[in-house]
């Protein structure tokens, strides 16, 4: 239960900090702001800085395994990200798996920081 609950928060962490940059990136375009190229490179960023955030909380929580931590997260949320562009029935593509391997190398990178900001030196 105790996993569940560190899980759950990181994906809530990871989920809300997507929808405020995505409304500030929509406030953005809205406005003329950014250009279009801009808009889509921080298309790729946002989700890469979300996963970041989740896997920094995971990391900040874990005691050991840190390494599988982030793998565990950064598959489920890439699982979750499959599903829910299945729902808005948007095909599944193979030049897709590269972007969730990155989304779960993040997940990692995230976990190690989030240990390594928590050592007491």
């Amino acid at each position: 239960m105790k996993y569940l609950k560190k899980i759950g928060f990181a994906c809530i962490y990871s989920i809300s900090s997507i929808l405020i940059l995505t409304f500030l990136l929509t406030i953005f375009s809205f406005f003329n702001i950014m250009g279009e190229k801009v808009i889509s490179i921080f298309k790729i960023i946002i989700p890469l800085l979300s996963l970041l955030i989740g896997g920094f909380y995971i990391g900040k929580k874990s005691n050991k395994q840190i390494v599988i931590e982030g793998l565990k997260f950064g598959i489920i949320f890439s699982i979750l990200l499959v599903l829910f562009n299945l729902i808005l029935s948007n095909p599944f593509k193979t030049k897709y798996i590269l972007f969730y391997l990155i989304l779960i190398g993040t997940s990692v990178m995230g976990t190690i920081i989030g240990t390594s900001k928590t050592i007491k030196r």
